[in-house]
């Protein structure tokens, strides 16, 4: 546009043009914030923050704070690794100086002042091979030849023995060992060479032979009054899976399936589970309360990251909503660090009054389109995230399921 045509527009039309201009800003500046959001302000990882700005902590280092020194810190008490018993030492080495300087035999003392090392050490040759034969047997008058068979645990065993089949799946599935560095282990530290399809038989062996287990948990799961739920994604010969943590009290169980939706719920819990689902606030978690009509505890961390967002955005009425949200949980979160500085009768009470001022601030949100989402998800499912009040042993978070799940993710990464 022209200076000159500028000039022959009106100032009705001028104004038109400033408040499309205005309007386009906002929303470029919404797109803004949404590309800038991190693993504070969303259900994204932490190592998705390549660069992170530089926080309070890095601040105060600027200012030359002292830094804690390593090791234990003054006012931690000792932590001092326990004696093996006399039981468990295989070899004993005592050394004495026999005589005195005045030429007396030396006794020995009450042993309290004697000096004391015990040492772990691995055998020189950590394997025993082993040859299983079953002899053939000929009969020297009729001529009949007899053949002895070999030991079931013998044949079912193979190559590798059940010690070193168990090492193996350890190395794999505990320590997520690749095939390669298993086989690494075992030919460099154990003296072995064994191929990486043997290893891969190997830990298929073990997995089948926990099948019964496996099943037997996955079967619990569906009796357990309190199960945390996370899922994540990953490609399996190019086809999209996702990986199914269900994290129960006394157990963690996995399973893989091609669906994220909630009938790998329904598959796994039934659609009678009668406990409460500890979950973030994913659409499939949402139809599985809806149509079990399941008791569910959403995560309050996800949700604080959701309302920590709205405090980046560029309209002052949305973040300042989000502002007094925030103010809110964080007075929640005061009342739930002060637990044993209060009696179970004031701590419930205490907790009754915070969850009913964030209800009360969040639904009270202004006529802007991120608020009024905010405002909907406590109107339609507020009482899902405050749960943990009413049951006893119930997290106000989703950790316990995102901890058990982490190896998961690292392992794709």
């Amino acid at each position: 546009m022209t200076d000159k045509d500028a000039r022959s527009l009106s100032k009705k039309d001028l104004v038109r043009i400033i408040n499309r201009l205005e309007e386009e800003i906002d929303r470029l500046r919404a797109e803004v914030a949404k590309s800038k959001k991190n693993s504070s302000t969303s259900n994204k990882p932490p190592s998705s923050d390549i660069v992170k700005e530089p926080g309070k902590r890095s601040a105060t280092k600027k200012k030359g704070k002292a830094k804690k020194k390593r090791g234990g810190q003054p006012g931690h008490p000792r932590h001092d690794r326990q004696e093996f018993a006399a039981s468990e030492i295989d070899f004993l080495y005592e050394y004495r100086v026999e005589h005195c300087d005045c030429g007396c035999r030396l006794q020995d003392g009450d042993g309290r002042e004697d000096q004391v090392i015990q040492q772990v050490e691995i055998q020189a040759a950590p394997i025993r091979i082993e040859e299983h034969r079953a002899k053939q047997g000929h009969c020297p008058r009729c001529g009949t030849t007899y053949n002895a068979i070999l030991p079931r645990e013998v044949r079912k065993a193979g190559l590798i023995g059940p010690r070193l089949t168990a090492l193996v799946a350890y190395m794999r599935c505990v320590c997520h060992a690749s095939f390669s560095t298993i086989r690494k282990f075992l030919r460099d530290v154990v003296g072995v060479t064994v191929s990486r399809g043997q290893l891969a038989k190997l830990v298929r062996k073990v997995s089948t032979s926990l099948d019964p287990i496996y099943d037997e948990l996955i079967n619990r799961l569906r009796f357990e009054p309190i199960l945390n739920v996370d899922e994540t994604g990953h490609k399996d010969s190019g086809a999209q899976h996702w990986t199914w943590c269900f994290r129960a009290e006394s157990f963690t169980a996995f399973g893989i399936h091609p669906s994220r939706g909630s009938d790998v719920l329904v598959e796994t819990l039934g659609k009678e589970f009668d406990g409460v689902l500890g979950c973030d606030y994913f659409s499939a978690y949402r139809k599985y309360m809806t149509d079990v009509n399941a008791t569910v505890q959403f995560c309050l961390a996800h949700l604080i990251r959701d309302v920590r967002f709205l405090t980046t955005l560029p309209d002052k009425v949305t973040s300042n909503y989000g502002n007094r949200v925030l103010g809110r949980l964080r007075k929640l979160f005061r009342v739930i660090h002060r637990r044993g500085e209060m009696t179970e009768e004031n701590f419930h009470k205490a907790l009754c009054r915070a969850r009913d001022a964030v209800v009360d601030t969040a639904k009270r949100a202004p006529k802007r389109s991120e608020a009024q989402n905010l405002a909907k998800r406590f109107k339609e499912h507020g009482a899902a995230y405050f749960e943990f009040i009413t049951t006893p042993g119930l997290e106000p978070t989703n950790n316990l399921a995102e901890q058990a799940i982490r190896f998961v993710v690292i392992d794709r990464k």
